[in-house]
C-alpha cells in the first residue's frame, strides 16, 4: 500500500468523503468486473457494486491496516457476491434489447453486438460454448465458483485468492481442484 493510499484511508476513516471517493475511483472497475464475472448479469453486478461500497463506507473505520486495502475490499466483494447469489435464486437471462458497454465503451444492445462479428456459425458456436460454460459454473458451489472466477477469469494467484476469501491456500486449492474437475466433467461431452 502506498503512503498516498494510507493517507486516503485515514482521511476516509475520519469522515472525509472526498478521500473515500478517491478510493472508490481507484478500485471501482475491479469490483464491478469481479461482480459481473461472478454473477454474469450487468444489473445484478451494479447492485453488488453498490452494496460493496456501502459496506466499505460503513466499515472503513474498522479497517486496521493488517492487510492491503485492496485485499480487504475484494474480500468484501467476494462476500457480497456469495450472499447476493444465495439470496437471489432467479433465472438469469439477458434481453437482446438490454444495452451494455462494448469493448470500446459504447452503449449497444446485445442484438447489435451479436450481429457485428463473425459468421453466424462462429457466433452460434461461441454462444453454445459460453452457455455450456455458464451452465457448468451454475453447478459449482458458490465458493468453488468464486475461486474458479478469480483464478481463471481475473488471473489472481492462489495466495491472493486465499487472502480475498479469508481462507487457507489449501482450501482455495481444494475448491479450485473440485471446480476444475466438475467443469471438465460438465464439458466432456461437448468437447468430445
Amino acid at each position: 500500500m502506498t503512503q498516498e493510499e494510507n493517507n486516503l484511508i485515514i482521511a476516509a476513516q475520519k469522515g472525509d468523503k472526498t478521500a473515500f471517493e478517491e478510493l472508490i475511483c481507484k478500485y471501482d472497475k475491479n469490483v464491478l468486473s469481479i461482480a459481473f464475472t461472478y454473477i454474469g448479469n450487468s444489473e445484478d453486478a451494479k447492485d453488488i457494486y453498490q452494496e460493496v461500497f456501502l459496506r466499505v463506507y460503513k466499515g472503513i473505520k474498522k479497517f486496521e491496516f493488517r492487510s492491503e486495502f485492496s485485499t480487504w475490499l475484494y474480500r468484501v466483494t467476494t462476500n457480497v457476491c456469495l450472499t447476493y447469489r444465495s439470496q437471489k435464486k432467479k433465472f438469469a437471462y439477458t434481453s437482446l434489447d438490454e444495452e451494455s458497454n462494448d469493448e470500446d465503451g459504447e452503449q449497444r444492445s446485445l442484438a447489435d453486438m451479436i450481429s457485428d462479428g463473425g459468421t453466424s456459425d462462429e457466433r452460434a458456436l461461441s454462444t453454445e460454448i459460453s452457455e455450456h460454460i455458464d451452465n457448468g459454473l451454475e453447478k459449482l458451489s458458490p465458493q468453488q465458483r468464486m475461486v474458479f472466477t478469480l483464478k481463471h477469469y481475473k488471473g489472481y494467484k492462489i495466495k491472493e485468492i486465499s487472502s480475498i476469501m479469508n481462507c487457507t491456500e489449501g482450501t482455495v486449492k481444494n475448491y479450485l481442484f473440485f471446480a476444475t474437475q466438475r467443469m471438465r466433467e460438465h464439458l466432456k461431452d461437448f468437447l468430445d
